[in-house]
């Protein structure tokens, strides 16, 4: 149970979470963690990375000629560069990514899916696809699907703001 104060419109003041909004909150709290270790398990289990990599080399995938400048994918997976450093460090030596410098940059780079990660992608997504619809599409109809999207799209466009000095992941 809340036992904070009920919200309160004094100045300085917290507005805290009403009882229904903590119940909430808390759901939220409990239903991506858990999301993100069963994801995260399965893929250790079946191709022995982390649920972050397998979603760099899907983005690098999507990405023409397989390809993105670092500073990109860091953006796209929402990670700062130093963990992206790290991760792509990593896929590199399975030989999965290669990096190649950027000709029009000499300090940026890009990083590229190789052959054998695109087959370790092949071979692994159809569990991966597995497991998230298991844990979340089965499990709602169309219509909470529909709001589910809705509703997390909100909360991540609120997250990334577009003015100068934002403080968001991929521009530590």
């Amino acid at each position: 149970m809340n036992t904070a104060p009920a919200p309160s419109a004094a100045a300085g003041e917290p507005r805290w979470l009403t009882d229904e909004e903590q119940r909430v909150w808390r759901a939220y709290v409990d239903a991506t963690t858990l999301l993100e270790d069963h994801l995260d398990r399965q893929l250790q289990r079946d191709a022995g990375m982390p649920h972050v990599y397998y979603g760099l080399l899907v983005k690098l995938a999507e990405a023409p000629r397989r390809r993105l400048r670092m500073t990109e994918l860091a953006k796209d997976a929402k990670i700062t560069r130093s963990r992206l450093s790290h991760a792509v460090a990593r896929l590199e030596k399975n030989g999965w990514v290669r990096r190649e410098d950027c000709p029009s940059d000499k300090r940026g780079q890009f990083a590229v899916l190789t052959d054998e990660g695109t087959e370790v992608l092949r071979r692994h997504a159809p569990g991966h696809v597995n497991a998230v619809r298991q844990a979340v599409f089965d499990r709602l109809t169309p219509e909470q699907q529909k709001s589910l999207g809705e509703i997390m799209g909100i909360i991540a466009e609120g997250l990334q703001p577009s003015g100068a000095g934002a403080d968001l992941p991929w521009l530590r």
